[in-house]
């Protein structure tokens, strides 16, 4: 018994002092997390009632009106090269030739075997009432004439060919010859994009196809050309739904008379409805997102004198636009809303506003 007494004795001495020093930790840590939440520095906006015209927002490619990659169709080496890289041309412009002397010759020498041939059927013509030949020779001599003019046309049409001509106005690319290389039929010359005016083509959910029609406006814009709007019209609608992804296709046509809008690019539109609605808007950066949906930090008024806290509201919201997003459910116009320090912010943490120093999303100072 003695034995057990000491033995717990020391156990105490040992374990005693780190017991008790776990205790005061807890203790403390109980009286810091029990310590009301610091203000969390903010800035904020009012929600704003805005009239808006409704705007269908997709993305899109740019696409010629007229595009293609103009290649020979017959086989020879470059003679010349009309037109040089870049260049605007109408429509019949020469854009290159090759070399058709050989081509010509033989033109010649089938020219040269029509006429004959011609002599020979109109002699034959003077020559059928006086009944000196048969009906049968007379036909054998206009056929062969016919044969002939038709061999002929078909040689000078094979020179036409080997002229490679636009075949409508617009702008050449970077011509991909040279003069006296050898060409077989189908190697590609250059590319010619009929660029005024110009489509984008783009795709919306089948449920928007309701509101969509032929003579819409729209709007575009291009990563490439920033703070610039180009406008159109829609001009075609796709005739079904695709039924892979539940879209369907819209093209609209843009003007573009200093050719800045290029093939290829990509774009985003807005197919305007053309109704105004008075709306309720927010920053988009006032609005976040969890597991419920899409929500924001509306400032509420605390138990303190002048305290302020933030509570989270969850909200519906629709079409954004120039840095702005459309809140249909949640909050009213007037409601002061979190627009910066949103990232650490917690629901009911107090706040303190400070609109003249602009935060990042943690709350930070960028000055």
């Amino acid at each position: 018994m003695k034995r057990l007494l000491i033995v717990i004795a020391l156990l105490l001495v040992i374990f005693g002092p780190i017991v008790g020093w776990k205790v005061f930790q807890f203790q403390m840590m109980g009286k810091f997390f029990s310590q009301p939440q610091p203000p969390a520095v903010i800035a904020a906006t009012e929600v704003r009632e805005e009239t808006w015209l409704p705007a269908l927002d997709a993305v899109g490619s740019l696409v010629a009106e007229n595009g293609i990659t103009l290649t020979t169709e017959m086989a020879g080496k470059v003679a010349e090269i009309r037109t040089p890289s870049g260049a605007q041309v109408e429509q019949d412009d020469v854009i290159i030739t090759l070399d058709d002397h050989v081509e010509r010759a033989a033109l010649a020498a089938l020219r040269a075997d029509a006429r004959l041939a011609k002599v020979k059927f109109q002699r034959a013509a003077d020559l059928l009432p006086q009944r000196a030949i048969s009906r049968a020779e007379y036909d054998e001599l206009q056929a062969a004439w016919e044969s002939a003019e038709a061999v002929a046309a078909a040689e000078a049409a094979r020179i036409q060919r080997m002229t490679i001509r636009a075949p409508f106005t617009g702008q050449v690319g970077i011509v991909d010859v040279s003069l006296g290389e050898y060409l077989q039929p189908g190697d590609p010359i250059v590319s010619l994009q009929a660029l005024d005016p110009i489509f984008v083509d783009y795709t919306l959910p089948e449920r928007y196809f309701p509101r969509l029609a032929v003579g819409q406006s729209v709007n575009a814009m291009v990563d490439s050309l920033p703070g610039e709007t180009y406008t159109g019209l829609v001009t075609a609608l796709e005739s079904g739904i695709d039924t892979g992804t539940r879209t369907i296709k819209v093209r609209a046509t843009l003007a573009n008379p200093e050719g800045r809008l290029r093939p290829g690019m990509f774009a985003t539109v807005e197919t305007i409805e053309g109704r105004e609605e008075r709306v309720l808007t927010v920053p988009r950066t006032a609005v976040s997102f969890n597991t419920y949906g899409d929500f924001v930090f509306v400032i509420e008024e605390g138990e303190g004198d002048n305290e302020l806290i933030a509570k989270r509201r969850q909200v519906t919201t629709g079409e954004s636009r120039e840095g702005r997003i459309v809140v249909t459910q949640g909050v009213d116009a007037g409601e002061r809303v979190v627009r910066a320090g949103i990232v650490k912010l917690r629901d009911g943490q107090p706040v303190t506003i400070d609109n003249s120093v602009e935060l990042d999303d943690a709350g930070i100072t960028t000055e």
